[in-house]
């Protein structure tokens, strides 16, 4: 009798360990949980989209208009000016503005709890990374694409391949710079330092990646620069594609439309994986200050 109490115990306690184990959840319905949540939460803020998309067209104007047929790259300049080769730049930033800055809700999230409630979730870190990146990737190619509609304004003419070339660089670029931001924000606790660091970092990088002034022009070190810069890539894949039916404008790019792309697709996984490196250590979300 005792032997058969025992026996009954043992079981008793191994349903209750089976119970009190947490029940495991997948990878794709959280991942496409905060991918939505992402989508849905930008759009609900017109004065964050309406500045990420205006800022840059503003810039655009202002600075292709003020330089005018005064510019001429390599020599051989379109009919469109300093417009036509500042319009990939300009598509840069767009993508870099919106990607970055929809990584600012890694801190918001932070601060009103819904970032600790998703680490001690079941569901995996990587889901949490992979949601965030994808929302943030998705909303900066929807503003690109938008932008990328006024290209027959300045003379830029593409086919069906070439548009769909163009919407998969995009999205590498995005996938790659809102993973960067996911990196900048998962260390810090204050908006004002994330704007700071974007302003030391990331300004600078796309002033040097080619979108205000070819390679070829450069001075020597500048030129190194560019060339180490991974936006430069980028720019440069994004120009061959919307150029490829197009006189103009020819310059002297870093590097050929494969190179180009293979550069940015690495770039994007390598930002990718430090993501979820840092996302994947365990403790709190961390800060820097």
């Amino acid at each position: 009798m005792p032997v058969a109490h025992a026996g009954r115990a043992e079981q008793s306690a191994k349903t209750g360990r089976v119970a009190a184990a947490p029940a495991r959840t997948g990878f794709l319905l959280p991942s496409a949980s905060l991918w939505w949540r992402e989508l849905v939460r930008f759009y609900r803020q017109p004065s964050r989209w309406v500045g990420v998309l205006l800022s840059p067209l503003v810039f655009w104007l202002v600075i292709g208009s003020g330089l005018g047929r005064s510019f001429r790259a390599g020599g051989a300049g379109g009919s469109g000016g300093y417009l036509e080769y500042f319009f990939p730049g300009t598509l840069i930033l767009i993508l870099l503005f919106t990607s970055i800055f929809c990584m600012m809700s890694v801190i918001e999230d932070r601060r009103e709890g819904f970032l600790l409630s998703v680490l001690v979730s079941p569901a995996p870190r990587a889901s949490l990374v992979m949601g965030k990146v994808a929302g943030g990737a998705t909303l900066a190619l929807l503003q690109g694409v938008l932008f990328l509609l006024l290209a027959p304004t300045v003379g830029i003419r593409f086919g069906l391949v070439q548009g769909f070339e163009l919407v998969g660089i995009m999205f590498l670029t995005a996938f790659g710079l809102t993973a960067l931001g996911f990196c900048i924000a998962w260390r810090l606790d204050s908006t004002h330092g994330f704007h700071a660091l974007v302003n030391l970092l990331l300004i600078p990088m796309w002033l040097l990646s080619g979108a205000l002034f070819p390679i070829s022009g450069a001075s020597s070190w500048i030129g190194w620069l560019m060339r180490l810069n991974p936006l430069t890539y980028a720019v440069a894949a994004l120009r061959h594609a919307l150029y490829a039916q197009a006189p103009a404008p020819r310059v002297e790019e870093v590097a050929g439309f494969g190179a180009s792309v293979a550069v940015t697709a690495l770039v994007a996984c390598a930002f990718f994986l430090v993501a979820l490196l840092m996302a994947s250590r365990k403790g709190r979300a961390g800060y820097m200050g």
